[in-house]
């Protein structure tokens, strides 16, 4: 991914809510599970990581991006945003 197609996913992503929270377990399998089948659905997803979480947010998210397939558009603070194309109806065209 350039830099930008990341610009591009940073503006769509500023209108988006988190979906999921990064709680005091952290990164589970089934955690793990719900975000790639979260994945199905939507492209661009967003996540928080709460206060009780005493991981990295940037380690998470890298963590993340490995295990679903998925790139790491953005972390902000306790914020993270992943990108996953779906290969067979893609709703976001990146520009080259």
């Amino acid at each position: 991914m350039n830099s930008k197609q990341r610009a591009y996913l940073k503006g769509l992503a500023m209108n988006i809510e988190p979906i999921f929270q990064v709680g005091k377990s952290s990164i589970t399998p089934e955690y793990t599970e719900a975000i790639r089948e979260a994945f199905n659905k939507k492209e661009l997803i967003k996540l928080s990581v709460l206060k009780n979480c005493m991981d990295d947010p940037r380690e998470i998210a890298t963590v993340l991006a490995d295990r679903t397939g998925s790139e790491v558009v953005q972390v902000i603070g306790k914020k993270i945003v992943l990108y996953k194309a779906n290969k067979d109806n893609p709703k976001i065209l990146l520009p080259r």
